[in-house]
């Protein structure tokens, strides 16, 4: 189903208006630990479901065929174990806090190849990565956080050692990227269909599907332009006034480039700074990037300098 939506422009409010959510919004209430704890358990539940399934589709005679060696089977064999240890963890850590831990849901990844398993592999280690990082400023508990930064060391070394198994740069930035865990949570709905109804509800949303073109002429750097497309739904600026924009995320802070309109979509030049798993949202504020300023998106872009 296509709808229209409208992004409103000013900075204080910029985002969805007069459309239909892409999930049932919660009432703001202060984020916990344990909310924290089961968001990580949450992504580490599809980590450790994304390989065990992978591993039980293709066989090590498939990843010889594809070009990767045993070597290489046998350490994705161990990415496996560390993210089915970690759920382990979590839970374990979430049930002697005394909150409920969630369970897994169901998944729907899309792959159909080795090739297909190693780039999403990859992409899921990196999103990993900034959730992690993203997440780290709101834990309370010393303890938690010591916890959850030896877990974002483990996935950032994951990240790398797939990065390099592409033939992309393993660590193609000084900085990791944070992303808000409604960022993170709008990525890995893209691979969640349903999940138990006993699981505690989060307090998190999915905002529109953003994502790039997957038409574009590889590779991306800066200069190139791209289209982002806008599945299912049609963004356009409040009364026709207000200008969009594309927000490239990172540390140090976002990068603003105007979103043009295209069918589908919007056209976006990528700007420079930026190398790696990136990623872009669309607004019509061009002072900051926050869940109250976010119309759509993330966007993942390979970039290559």
């Amino acid at each position: 189903m296509r709808f229209s939506q409208s992004i409103i422009a000013l900075c204080a409010a910029a985002g969805i208006a007069g459309a239909a959510p892409t999930s049932a919004p919660l009432t703001k209430r202060a984020v916990t630990d344990a909310d924290i704890l089961n968001y990580a358990l949450t992504l580490e539940h599809l980590e450790d479901k994304f390989y065990r399934e992978g591993l039980a589709n293709f066989t090590e005679s498939d990843f010889a065929a594809a070009g990767y060696n045993s070597t290489f089977y046998a350490n994705l064999k161990e990415i496996s174990s560390d993210e089915t240890t970690h759920v382990s963890f979590l839970t374990k850590a979430l049930t002697a806090a005394g909150a409920t831990p969630v369970d897994e849901c169901t998944y729907a990844f899309g792959v159909t190849s080795v090739e297909m398993f190693v780039a999403t592999a990859s992409i899921l280690e990196g999103v990993g990565v900034s959730a992690y990082l993203g997440a780290a400023a709101d834990i309370m508990s010393k303890s938690y956080l010591t916890a959850a930064g030896s877990i974002l060391t483990v996935e950032a070394r994951h990240s790398s050692y797939l990065r390099a198994s592409l033939k992309e740069s393993p660590f193609p930035q000084p900085f990791d990227t944070p992303l808000t865990i409604n960022e993170v949570y709008t990525l890995a709905a893209a691979f969640i269909t349903s999940c138990p109804t006993t699981n505690v509800a989060l307090p998190v949303k999915a905002f529109p599907s953003l994502v790039l073109d997957p038409t574009t002429t590889k590779p991306v750097k800066a200069g190139s332009v791209v289209t982002l497309l806008t599945p299912g739904y049609t963004l356009v600026p409040a009364a026709g006034s207000a200008t969009v924009y594309a927000a490239f995320v990172s540390v140090t802070g976002p990068t603003f480039t105007v979103a043009t309109p295209v069918a589908g979509g919007f056209s976006v030049t990528i700007p420079t700074g930026f190398n790696g798993q990136s990623y872009a949202v669309l607004t019509a504020c061009n002072e900051t990037v926050n869940d109250d300023t976010t119309a759509a998106g993330p966007a993942i872009i390979e970039i290559t300098n």
